[in-house]
């Protein structure tokens, strides 16, 4: 612009703003003046608006005195680019923060690199964070602000404890895995071998504990790991530490194995091909094992896991453990389905190959390897029908009672029989036990705050030495009460996680169709099937049933 110019000084970094008032128009104002900076060769250095505006202040004046003596005034400067590290979480993470250049000199990636380890960033940086922000901020906006994580710390991976390695399956996992049949195929008739060990056969081992991991900082310290520590471990009934081999346990009699929850035992097995009027009824402290049929008005009551190599009919089973029957089991059901001649009743889980007229009674989950129908079923864990890893049986007219999901290739039949399914009384039993550990926990918060209230009132106060100590035993049970108040808090939190949690594993899939007549209910909230569709998933969520296809 005429009249005005700009000029760096002798050192390279300041820069002059030059005004001839003789020659510049007459409305030239700040504004105009930072708008010719903005449009020079200059406009990525600092500039000063402050004195901007007293070069422009300058010209006024010198206007009014009609004088024609050439202005110079300091506006702007080159400043390099800034550059802060910073620490944060216990020292495991390394942040930068660059300020870009005005026209200074704009960091290099090693330059980077040595002004982090300078800050004390000196391990766990990333040579790739660290070259993608020297690129970025050599070509950034002058003044922008570029953030980014530059080095992680390696957390400590603490050891684990010692765990247990049953080296024998459970007979219902055998039962649930069929046997491979060639290179690919699997053979879902051939279900393995019996699981029956020896006496001195080895049945489980204890895995020792591992030293975990150290961890570092990115300040370049490290973090030892917590040793994993060795889990007290008990053997059951039936097993027995190895001579040569602490780790090492083994059946001490001949038997069928069981692993759950931690635990492992040998149940003394009763072998029989069959179980009818020439045998009479099995009680049997210990696990039954029949490799044949169990007829009809026939009873099996055992301790352990009961596994029926053959067809139950009319027959009522109870266990300690699991059922398992590798073929099917059928019953007679009365008019008003209130009685049932079959009934299943285990502590365990229950697998059947295909069933009808059943009355299932488990707390665990039930496996149906191809159909259920006309049978009623009340169990603590989930429904299969078909194979585990894709089931695609068929469920109709039946009634049920379950805590976890009810997964089949077929819900209900074209014949639009009915099939109930009755999410509430898992579900109740949860809210109840909520409610009494919300309760319980109301009434310890407030007296624990009413005894806080107390205490911090006898400290304000002399005690006499007579009351030290009945006043030391009672701080104790109030440290006590405050812990146990915890504690209440801990398990009032994992109670609505277990409500949130069961409403979230409530559903019914069908992957192949659902029919009409299927009705799905918890509590006041019920959906029902009103006419067929195709793969279908049924699922409880915001307070009411949704119906959502697969596809």
């Amino acid at each position: 612009m005429k009249g005005i110019n700009f000029r760096l000084d002798d050192s390279g970094i300041f820069l002059n703003l030059v005004i001839n008032p003789s020659d510049v128009a007459p409305n030239i104002d700040t504004k105009s003046l930072i708008n010719c900076f903005n449009n020079s060769d200059y406009s990525n250095l600092y500039l000063s608006e402050e004195n901007v505006i007293n070069a422009a202040d300058s010209l006024t004046k010198a206007r009014k005195e009609g004088s024609y003596e050439t202005i110079t005034e300091v506006i702007a400067e080159k400043k390099d680019a800034k550059v802060k590290f910073r620490i944060e979480d216990n020292d495991m993470y390394g942040f930068i923060t660059i300020t870009a250049a005005y026209g200074g000199h704009s960091p290099t990636a090693t330059e980077l690199v040595k002004l982090a380890n300078d800050s004390g960033v000196v391990r766990g940086l990333s040579k790739k964070v660290i070259d993608d922000i020297a690129t970025q901020a050599k070509s950034a906006k002058p003044g922008s602000i570029i953030e980014a994580l530059v080095a992680k710390g390696l957390p400590v991976k603490n050891g684990k404890d010692s765990k247990l390695k049953p080296l024998v399956p459970n007979a219902l996992e055998r039962i649930l895995k069929p046997q491979t049949s060639g290179s690919s195929r699997v053979d879902m008739r051939n279900l393995g071998d019996v699981i029956c060990v020896k006496a001195n056969s080895e049945v489980l081992r204890r895995i020792a504990p591992t030293k975990g991991r150290s961890g570092f900082n990115v300040k370049g310290g490290i973090i030892a790991p917590k040793v994993g520590a060795w889990i007290k471990f008990k053997p059951g009934d039936g097993i027995k530490s190895s001579d040569h081999d602490e780790n090492l346990f083994i059946a001490a009699i001949t038997g069928m194995p069981k692993f759950q929850n931690g635990k492992m035992w040998v149940d003394d097995t009763f072998i029989c091909k069959g179980v009818n009027v020439g045998t009479g009824n099995i009680k049997y402290d210990g696990a039954v094992l029949v490799n044949g049929d169990v007829t009809e008005k026939m009873e099996i009551t055992a301790s352990g896991d009961v596994t029926i190599n053959g067809f139950v009919e009319s027959a009522t089973i109870k266990a300690g453990g699991d059922i398992i029957i590798t073929e099917g089991a059928m019953g007679k059901v009365n008019e008003h389905s209130t009685e049932y001649s079959t009934r299943l009743i285990a502590e365990g889980s229950v697998h059947v190959q295909h069933g009808q007229g059943l009355n299932v009674q488990c707390s665990g989950n039930v496996t149906i390897g191809r159909q259920l129908a006309y049978s009623k079923i009340n169990c603590g864990g989930s429904v299969t029908i078909g194979p585990i890893d894709k089931p695609n049986g068929n469920l109709f007219a039946c009634d049920i009672q379950c805590k976890g999901a009810i997964t089949a290739g077929t819900l209900g039949a074209v014949s639009g029989s009915h099939l109930n399914i009755d999410f509430s009384q898992g579900f109740n039993n949860l809210l109840e036990r909520k409610d009494t550990v919300e309760e319980l926990l109301l009434q310890l918060r407030d007296n624990n705050l009413r005894h806080r209230g107390k205490f911090e009132l006898m400290r304000s106060k002399k005690i006499h030495p007579d009351l030290q100590r009945k006043f030391k035993e009672a701080e104790e049970m109030f440290k006590n009460e405050s812990q146990l108040l915890e504690w209440l808090e801990t398990k009032c939190e994992k109670m609505k996680q277990a409500k949130d949690s069961y409403q979230e594993g409530i559903k019914i899939i069908a992957n192949k169709r659902l029919y009409a007549g299927v009705v799905v209910k918890l509590n006041n909230r019920t959906w029902r099937a009103e006419r067929e569709y195709a793969k279908a998933k049924v699922h409880y969520a915001g307070h009411q049933w949704n119906y959502e296809p697969i596809i």
